[in-house]
């Protein structure tokens, strides 16, 4: 017999450690201190902006999308391990008091997106209808109510095995629940009730699509949730070692023939190669290096101010090499590299002039920025300064962590 409750417990304390003893690395002093300064900035040009903002701005859509996710998207975390396949699928009827607690988890832990993006648009909202500020908080009561059912929906779809008409029912939810809050935000209530109508239907159709399943789909359940335990330790990867990673990789042909074809077949360039080849394929890299280009390349078009675009591309070039430097472990399970004839100074090198030309590359496209707001000072700055401060970075501080 199983007990339910203790079971959670358990499953949840255990759960808590190991995310909590990874988030420690992740909010670092580095990062803290670079996230200060960025939301920083941005919170002072936000509100800048508010006061220039043009009548013809359309908060209504940005409203709308943005709760319209958030609502949406509303993932249920079982906290199942691929051992439950076998030893708990039997005893699938002593664990709803499991799956409630679940379902309670799940919408508790997501509750902090609807708070940022509630706290990040009710300056927009309020600037852009100021007569109906009052109605603010009504709209993030009514998200907290859609996201419940949209849930709930959820749940039960996860009993359909046909992932495309899973897929169908989420752009339906996506679609309907940002229409919701546009007609919500421009204050059409007659259209909004039509919708929330539409709403509780397709919620409705997918309980009864649930009833006619039996049992629950565990080996989905568990995929789903692997999944996203991976996707936290890629992200834990960048600041600290996580063993027990399954990476993924990828192709990516023309990339890698372009970024390879310098490369020569020598001995002292295996580690070039390597790293390379490791930095287009693996599923970490070449993704968090693009996210941190258009992230930054975004905060330097869009801030007015010369010397905090200047200081924005000298932060995202900080963070990015800050992020590459777990390729020098990356392959730290592989015993093949330690019996190969290879010295560990080329490895050193290799590693150091890649994640140079990386950070030498990202200074030159931040400083073609400034090139298309004809700001030659600007220019002028970031590629000197930024070319500086990679080679001294590199150099320097790199250079010393790599033992």
């Amino acid at each position: 017999m199983i007990k339910a409750k203790q079971f959670w417990t358990q499953r949840f304390s255990d759960h808590l450690k190991e995310t909590s003893r990874y988030l420690r690395y992740i909010f670092n002093g580095h990062i803290a201190v670079a996230m200060i300064f960025f939301i920083s900035a941005l919170s002072f040009y936000y509100q800048r902006w508010l006061t220039e903002l043009p009548d013809s701005f359309p908060t209504a859509w940005v409203v709308g999308i943005a709760f319209g996710f958030i609502a949406s998207y509303s993932p249920v975390r079982t906290l199942l391990k691929e051992p439950d396949l076998v030893f708990l699928l039997p005893a699938e009827y002593q664990l709803q008091d499991y799956f409630r607690r679940c379902l309670y988890y799940s919408f508790i832990i997501q509750l902090y997106i609807v708070v940022l993006i509630a706290a990040a648009l009710g300056p927009l909202y309020h600037a852009s209808y100021p007569e109906a500020g009052k109605y603010y908080l009504i709209m993030i009561g009514i998200v907290l109510v859609v996201k419940v059912w949209n849930m709930m929906s959820n749940w039960w779809m996860l009993k359909e095995r046909n992932p495309r008409t899973r897929f169908f029912d989420q752009v339906a939810k996506f679609l309907l629940s940002c229409a919701l809050f546009y007609f919500l935000t421009i204050g059409e209530w007659v259209f909004a009730s039509i919708l929330t109508i539409l709403l509780v239907v397709l919620m409705l159709y997918t309980y009864y699509l649930a009833r006619q399943k039996a049992g629950l789909p565990w080996d989905l359940l568990v995929s789903k949730d692997q999944a996203r335990m991976r996707a936290f330790y890629r992200i834990a990867n960048m600041f600290t070692d996580v063993p027990h990673l399954k990476n993924t990789v990828k192709k990516r042909h023309g990339i890698v023939k372009v970024l390879l074809s310098s490369v020569n077949f020598r001995q002292d360039r295996t580690y070039d190669y390597l790293y390379r080849i490791t930095f287009i394929r693996s599923s970490d890299y070449l993704g968090m290096y693009v996210r941190l280009l258009v992230i930054g390349g975004l905060a330097i078009w869009f801030v007015p101010n010369l010397w905090v675009k200047i200081s924005f591309a000298i932060l995202f070039l900080y963070l990015t090499a800050f992020q590459m430097m777990s390729l020098w472990n990356h392959h730290r399970t592989i015993a093949w590299l330690d019996i190969y004839p290879l010295k560990k100074e080329w490895k050193q090198a290799a590693l150091l002039n890649w994640l140079r030309k990386l950070m030498l590359f990202q200074t030159l496209l931040f400083g073609l920025l400034f090139i298309f707001q004809w700001n030659l000072t600007g220019l002028l700055v970031v590629w000197i300064g930024g070319g500086l401060f990679s080679l001294a970075f590199v150099q320097g501080y790199i250079k010393q962590k790599l033992v």
